[in-house]
């Protein structure tokens, strides 16, 4: 059965940084593309950040500059590192991971997380 679990949300002030984790279980963590999507109130699901097998990494332009993804395969986790938070950051993000070549379509995911709430107060 596989697992992802998140964990690393909470409330920050705008200007903040937050480090997500995502722990996966029952697949074999080095040959999937991990990614980070996240859901606002009332919006669809939106790509964040994923990071291939190979290291290669993408962002959507509304966090580059301001996210890194990168993972650690010996621990089965992959980390997304947030800064200088908005308000509009604010969202439940999902942790993917997806054997495909799409890294950014929601349709294109083989699991998912069950989502941890980030919060950017202005």
């Amino acid at each position: 059965q596989v697992q992802l679990v998140e964990s690393g949300g909470g409330l920050v002030q705008a200007g903040g940084s937050l480090r997500l984790s995502c722990t996966a279980s029952g697949l074999t963590f080095s040959s999937y593309t991990m990614g980070w999507f996240r859901q606002a109130p009332g919006k669809e699901r939106e790509f964040v950040s994923a990071i291939r097998r190979s290291g290669n990494t993408y962002h959507a332009d509304s966090v580059k500059g301001r996210c890194t993804i990168y993972r650690d395969n010996a621990k089965n986790t992959v980390y997304l590192q947030m800064s200088s938070l908005q308000p509009e950051d604010t969202a439940v993000y999902y942790c993917a991971a997806n054997l495909g070549v799409s890294y950014y379509s929601t349709d294109a995911i083989d699991y998912w997380g069950q989502g941890t709430q980030v919060t950017v107060s202005s």
